[in-house]
């Protein structure tokens, strides 16, 4: 098949899991071509088999804000028409699946009929979707779209609660693609993070509101009460200084390290003792996903899809939103002797070895071949 594949070409999990995609399916035999204002981050090479199409939005004094919705459909016009593409993939609602929509109508003006999936992620539905100022646009072009897909259980019934939904959303999960897994241990840059006697808990996030930074950091000080322990917060955004500011006020400024954005983020976790990720509001938890397959239990929330990746008792323990208490006893139960941790650790991996991309690509192809036949797989 021939899939162009639309999404934000950022470190955002939509993104990084678009990518991944992508790439999946090039190695299984299919055309893809990303379709996006830049090249993915997760993309690291071209191939005979893999694309990309740069959406270039020319400025004029007359738009205030760049018209991006209209540089892509066209794009996607442009390039469905010049490589015969098969499949139209948009992940994230909006701008993403308007856009798409849009190129839908246009090739169909010429006689091409393109089949689109929407594959919703999280916020493009509970946050920004679900203003009033888009909720509208988002709600036509889910039912506009030929196949809707989720990255959770939890998403869906979101979705279907806040929207007039009238198709059929398929839930298939976020994955992780483990041949190519780096979970060789680096004891040597360990070494220059804490101290042998020291655990190394780490977060791992855009450091926006909904993350509750300010969780993690209040959960890692009761930690440090009963035990020597190191806290590595990797990511940039908003709420970097109030993590800061908290720190110093709890007096444990000096045993975090604040990484920014990092592409040794692997690295990292192959060392970590702890992935703690307090969110308010997690569609699905890719980035506990990613610390349970580098053998990190996890230390999370009980929301959103979260409690679909993170099993309680097993690949680590679930708490309410913003019970720091629970979330510090249920770390030192994980830490409190080798053998407990090494078993939380076997499960995490174990946990998330089912979501190994092998098993989660099939269920794409099979809707692939749904929307272009029309029988069911």
């Amino acid at each position: 098949m021939k899939i162009a594949i639309v999404c934000y070409p950022t470190f955002g999990g939509s993104g990084v899991v678009a990518t991944e995609l992508g790439i999946g399916l090039s190695n299984r035999g299919h055309e893809v071509h990303f379709i996006t204002y830049k090249q993915p981050v997760r993309l690291k090479y071209l191939s005979a088999n893999i694309h990309f199409h740069e959406v270039s939005v020319p400025e004029y004094p007359l738009f205030h804000y760049q018209p991006y919705e209209l540089a892509l459909s066209t794009k996607l016009v442009n390039t469905i028409k010049k490589y015969s593409i098969d499949i139209l993939h948009v992940h994230y609602a909006i701008p993403h699946a308007y856009a798409g929509y849009m190129a839908k109508k246009m090739l169909k003006e010429d006689g091409y009929d393109i089949k689109m999936m929407t594959t919703l992620h999280g916020t493009d539905i509970t946050l920004v979707g679900s203003h009033s100022f888009y909720k509208g646009a988002v709600n036509f072009s889910i039912n506009k779209s030929d196949m809707v897909t989720s990255v959770s259980q939890s998403l869906k019934e979101d979705t279907l609660r806040i929207f007039d939904i009238k198709k059929e959303i398929n839930v298939i999960p976020n994955f992780i693609d483990f041949e190519n897994l780096n979970d060789e241990k680096k004891d040597c840059t360990r070494h220059m993070m804490a101290e042998d006697d020291e655990a190394i808990i780490t977060h791992v996030s855009n450091l926006r509101p909904v993350k509750r930074i300010e969780d993690v950091i209040r959960v890692f000080a009761k930690v440090l009460e009963k035990r020597k322990a190191k806290l590595i917060i990797i990511g940039a955004g908003p709420d970097r200084d109030k993590a800061v500011n908290i720190a110093h006020d709890l007096g444990v400024r000096d045993k975090i390290i604040f990484m920014g954005k990092s592409d040794d983020i692997e690295k990292i976790l192959c060392f970590s003792d702890l992935f703690v990720l307090p969110s308010e509001k997690e569609s699905f938890g890719l980035a506990a996903l990613e610390a349970m397959a580098h053998k990190v239990p996890v230390i999370s929330t009980n929301t959103g899809g979260l409690p679909e990746v993170n099993i309680h008792g097993k690949s680590g323990y679930l708490s309410p939103v913003g019970d720091v208490q629970d979330m510090a006893n249920n770390a030192l139960k994980i830490l409190e002797t080798p053998e407990i941790h090494q078993n939380f650790k076997n499960n995490a991996r174990k946990r998330a070895e089912e979501f190994d991309i092998r098993y989660i690509i099939k269920n794409y192809e099979d809707l692939y071949e749904e929307m272009l036949t029309g029988e069911i797989i």
